[in-house]
């Protein structure tokens, strides 16, 4: 009878820990404002899949929560989330402009170098200075590192896919891409190009679960630092992230 009641006071004890953060939530319908980008987003041609969208799926499964997703371009998320029409934006990177309208709640998802692609042997990337006079295409409202993105002297032309950015380029209209490594790999996968990758490149930091201030979502934004630690404790986040390396990194 001892050990029976041992077991038991073990078991409740460990399903406590197992929902810490998480037993008050009550049920919500959170928005997702996602750009099609994949292998992160894959929003279009059936259910929403990814590596962002499957660890928040992990996350609000803790929590309770269904999500419904709406695709758009990157910059009209931020608008979005501005205006307070959808809840939640995967992937954000922290910038003081966007801190006005949304919380960075929890660096969620791993770092991904930015990488330059080029066609012409003349574009090859070999350091930062060669970015000068160059035409280089980016994701439009999208940020990539600090030195980059207030860089006045650089020559950006913008577009609201990778993929056009490729295409951009194939036609001699930009020189240069600039993309997160995942991304571009895929995309290169996709087309078919043979684009070739500079030895320039630049170390990515963590992107965000953000939550727009106008959003009853924030309401909860410790639930979901809590629900992300238990993924993390049980190995379900190291395994999504192995997954998707294993997959599409070089």
């Amino acid at each position: 009878m001892r050990l029976l009641i041992v077991a038991l006071l073990a078991a409740i004890t460990f399903s406590a820990a197992a929902q810490q953060g998480t037993e008050t939530v009550r049920a919500l319908t959170v928005t997702v404002g996602a750009n099609h980008a994949p292998p992160y987003r894959i929003i279009q041609g059936g259910e929403p899949s990814g590596l962002y969208v499957e660890i928040f799926k992990e996350i609000t499964a803790r929590l309770g929560w269904k999500t419904h997703y709406r695709e758009v371009p990157f910059r009209r998320v931020l608008n979005l989330l501005q205006k307070g029409e959808v809840d939640v934006m995967l992937g954000a990177r922290e910038t003081p402009e966007r801190e006005a309208y949304m919380t960075f709640v929890v660096p969620a998802f791993p770092a991904d170098r930015r990488l330059f692609l080029y066609f012409d042997d003349a574009n090859r990337i070999e350091r930062y200075s060669d970015l000068y006079g160059k035409t280089i295409g980016v994701l439009e409202g999208s940020t990539y590192f600090r030195k980059f993105d207030n860089d006045g002297q650089l020559r950006k032309e913008p577009a609201p896919r990778y993929e056009n950015l490729m295409l951009m380029m194939e036609k001699g209209r930009v020189d240069v891409v600039v993309v997160p490594e995942l991304i571009g790999i895929y995309t290169l996968r996709e087309l078919g190009m043979p684009v070739k990758i500079s030895p320039f490149f630049v170390p990515g930091e963590r992107s965000w679960i953000a939550v727009a201030k106008a959003s009853p979502v924030l309401e909860y934004e410790d639930d979901i630092r809590a629900a992300f630690k238990l993924i993390e404790a049980e190995g379900i986040y190291e395994d999504l992230v192995l997954k998707y390396l294993d997959q599409y990194a070089q």
